[in-house]
């Protein structure tokens, strides 16, 4: 009786120590930290661009991803099924990204485990919880969350994989890369570090290339439409230099002491543990930078964020390091490395513009615009081209009671794109609308808003009307114009 009573206690105490230990904790701690004012920041141009796709039909959406992203298409699909059930405020956006983290969070402790035991799985799992970039996108209303959970799953099967070979293995290893090209296609290039892993293990190499062919294949009419509709989507990104590569960690991980400390870590780890798996986790998160950074001097590549799906990986690097130390310590450093990214973990809860300290208030502006607007009131972006978002972001806010566009010729929807176009003849059009009050929302900050609208669009703006009133919001400026 003693002995049974005794076993159900062990029993009873095993259940929170499991948990503990375990991938759950990374996951619930996750869930927690990303969780935290998940709705308080403005959704920024991406995310408008989110809400814009995904309040369409179907068949609207297949029109626009034929003109303009395409290799977002399958995120789109997937959040225009979860808006219709759980709605389109901030926080129904961002709940995939937060459970996508989660479960990464989660994956990576069961790699860590799988690959260094169990203490390093624990604190692996830990180091993505605090690391600001795993808030930063577990807040964000696309899909890169989705390859870093992706990519951390892949590799955990290509473990499994290499060390069992068998063929419904590499299948499932490719279906991992299969989802994980269809939230990103950069995040292929984790391939290149996992190649290292089949050198010298034949029946495995073979299982590798059939896998990654099979996918490469697949995702050919992706690529295809992509690579048609960069300029259109990427034209704006600058060329790097060494400083942006020097750089790269704290740009990925949202703060340069957190990026600069987990890629010592990391590299510590690498050299005190060595074998086959350390190198590739190393080259899995080397590689695709190195890559990234050359592509990206012949064509505009060079966006740090596609580089997310890395960090789970050198979250198990760096903890290869940590669990050579007292547990106390390792922890302790954990500690240190999320007190580095607080300042970070604040300011994108803020805004999730950068750099953080020039926010874009979309809200506010619109909010002012909904207080005073009349009936009958139009209104005119500025500018109308780029990427802000202004149309969208108070088409969002005020929904059919918003000012008529009257510059508008062919909507975003009518163009199967991101963008509306305007008439060639805004004199002309501004008359036929005959509008008596006009509000003009422009980007930045302007004393004048009217006198700096460039073109006839500017010049057929000022011969008609006035300023009456101006508004500064964060990030944009909103005017009231009434007719001369």
């Amino acid at each position: 009786m003693t002995q049974q009573l005794d076993h159900a206690r062990s029993t009873v105490a095993a259940g929170p120590r499991r948990f503990l230990t375990g991938p759950w904790a990374p996951a619930a701690l996750t869930m927690i930290i990303v969780g935290v004012q998940l709705g308080r920041a403005p959704l920024w141009r991406d995310e408008l661009a989110t809400w814009s796709a995904t309040g369409r039909s179907p068949g609207e959406l297949w029109r626009m991803l034929a003109t303009i992203d395409a290799v977002t298409g399958p995120y789109y699909f997937f959040m225009q099924g979860w808006t219709r059930l759980f709605g389109d405020s901030a926080v129904a956006l961002r709940l995939p990204s937060l459970l996508a983290m989660a479960g990464a969070a989660a994956l990576t402790t069961v790699l860590g485990t799988r690959l260094f035991g169990p203490r390093a799985g624990l604190l692996a799992g830990l180091l993505f919880a605090v690391v600001p970039s795993t808030s930063r996108y577990g807040q964000e209303a696309r899909g890169y969350a989705f390859a870093a959970l992706f990519a951390v799953l892949a590799t955990l099967l290509l473990v499994d994989a290499v060390r069992r070979p068998t063929g419904w293995r590499f299948v499932a290893y490719a279906a991992a890369l299969l989802g994980l090209g269809l939230c990103n296609l950069v995040a292929l290039s984790l391939v290149a570090g996992h190649a290292a892993a089949v050198i010298g293990a034949r029946r495995a190499a073979i299982g590798f290339a059939a896998a990654v062919g099979g996918v490469g294949l697949l995702l050919l009419p992706l690529v295809w439409l992509g690579r048609g509709q960069q300029g259109l989507q990427l034209g704006w990104v600058p060329t790097p230099g060494p400083g942006d590569l020097i750089g790269l960690p704290g740009s990925v991980l949202q703060a340069q002491a957190v990026g600069g400390a987990l890629v010592v870590l990391a590299g510590l780890g690498w050299a005190v543990t060595g074998g086959r798996w350390p190198t590739v986790l190393a080259l899995s998160v080397a590689l695709p930078a190195l890559l990234l950074f050359t592509a990206a001097q012949l064509a505009p590549f060079w966006v740090p964020r596609y580089l997310l799906f890395t960090v789970s990986l050198l979250c198990v690097l760096a903890a290869g390091a940590l669990r050579r130390i007292a547990p106390a310590y390792a922890l302790a450093l954990v500690v240190v490395i999320a007190a580095l990214g607080a300042p970070a973990q604040l300011g994108l809860r803020r805004t999730h513009e950068w750099p953080r300290s020039a926010p874009v208030d979309y809200p506010a502006a619109v909010a002012v615009i909904r207080a005073n607007a009349e009936p009958g009131d139009g209104i005119i972006y500025e500018p109308r081209a780029g990427w802000r978002m202004l149309d969208v972001a108070v088409a969002r806010g005020m929904g059919g009671s918003a000012p008529r566009d009257v510059l508008v010729a062919r909507t975003a929807v009518e163009r199967g794109e991101l963008r509306a176009t305007e008439c060639a003849d805004p004199a002309a059009c501004l008359a036929q609308a005959g509008a008596d009050r006009l509000w003009l929302l422009s980007d930045g900050k302007e004393r004048d808003p009217l006198a700096a609208v460039p073109g006839e669009r500017g010049a057929a703006l000022r011969a008609a009307y006035t300023t009456r009133q101006v508004w500064p919001e964060p990030g944009l400026t909103v005017a009231l114009l009434t007719r001369r």
